[in-house]
């Protein structure tokens, strides 16, 4: 584990991809088969569409509170909702449950999620007022829900090592990057969780990915940054992000070379959204490295 203070900040070129301001934005994935990427404005029950070689954006409301998807297949999405794990038909939009999550609990939600190279689909859920302890880390697996790490406030940051061997994830509220050796070929861990690093300055650790080099990208909530750790938890660089409550990345495009960051207004005041002009917009940043594809979740056995 290692703490240490952020390197000089650097700035990135970056395009605005979506005007329209997220009270919540989140869960940013992006399908290279039809190069198009979405993400979630959780509080507004909102998914978003945005197809990258024309620029053309399509909102969807949804009947429920989403936060992240992964690709199933050409025509399917699975989603992670406030209800549980749902499929959506892309061309209809018609959900269909796969199976409830905490659904005796009316405190929680569905936070963030990814899907492990082998297809095994991490998520997690918090208190809708991040209530303390209240989130659980689960894991999709061989069609059926397992709760990984319970006692978490705010879990985030899922993302995974290029070979599967390694899984990570943080507790927003507590500043903590974790790191668990996994097992590759099931995505399940082999090991209880330890700390990788701990975080220090402005924000807090929200949603991460991995590059191709297996760098862990991870968005900093409050310090408008974008920061790189590496597996061993070292921060290695910090760019400096359009808005300041980013909280998302996904690398897109054909060959992974550039990153959607999402962003919110939520909690912000009037004064606090006229000093971030750019407060809850979606960004295409360019920082120089490649990304790779993200997997496609298996609904049934590995």
């Amino acid at each position: 584990m290692t703490t240490i203070s952020a390197p000089a900040p650097e700035t990135a070129a970056h395009t605005l991809l979506c005007a329209e301001r997220c009270h919540l934005g989140e869960g940013p994935a992006y399908d290279a088969a039809s190069d198009t990427a979405w993400w979630f404005d959780i509080v507004e029950k909102r998914l978003y569409e945005a197809r990258l070689a024309t620029g053309e954006i399509a909102v969807h409301t949804l009947p429920v509170m989403a936060s992240a998807l992964a690709m199933v297949d050409a025509r399917r999405q699975l989603l992670i909702t406030e209800g549980g794990l749902m499929l959506r038909d892309i061309a209809s939009g018609r959900l269909e449950s796969v199976a409830a999550v905490e659904a005796d609990h009316a405190a929680t939600r569905s936070n963030d999620a990814r899907v492990h190279p082998c297809g095994t689909f991490w998520f997690s859920t918090m208190g809708r007022q991040a209530e303390k302890g209240a989130g659980t880390l689960y894991a999709f697996h061989a069609g059926a829900v397992l709760p990984l790490v319970p006692g978490i406030t705010i879990p985030n940051a899922i993302c995974f090592s290029p070979d599967g061997t390694l899984g990570y994830f943080a507790d927003t509220a507590l500043g903590e990057l974790y790191r668990v050796r996994l097992d590759p070929v099931s995505g399940l861990p082999l090991e209880a969780p330890s700390v990788l690093h701990r975080h220090s300055g402005a924000g807090g650790l929200d949603g991460a990915v991995t590059d191709a080099q297996g760098l862990i990208w991870c968005a900093v909530w409050g310090g408008a940054r974008l920061n790189a750790y590496s597996p061993a938890g070292d921060l290695v660089r910090s760019l400096v992000t359009p808005a300041r409550q980013t909280s998302c990345p996904v690398f897109v495009g054909k060959g992974f070379d550039r990153v959607l960051v999402t962003s919110a207004w939520e909690h912000m005041d009037a004064d606090a959204r006229a000093a971030d002009p750019e407060h809850g917009r979606t960004f295409l940043l360019d920082i120089g490295v490649t990304g790779r594809a993200e997997p496609r979740v298996r609904l049934g056995a590995l």
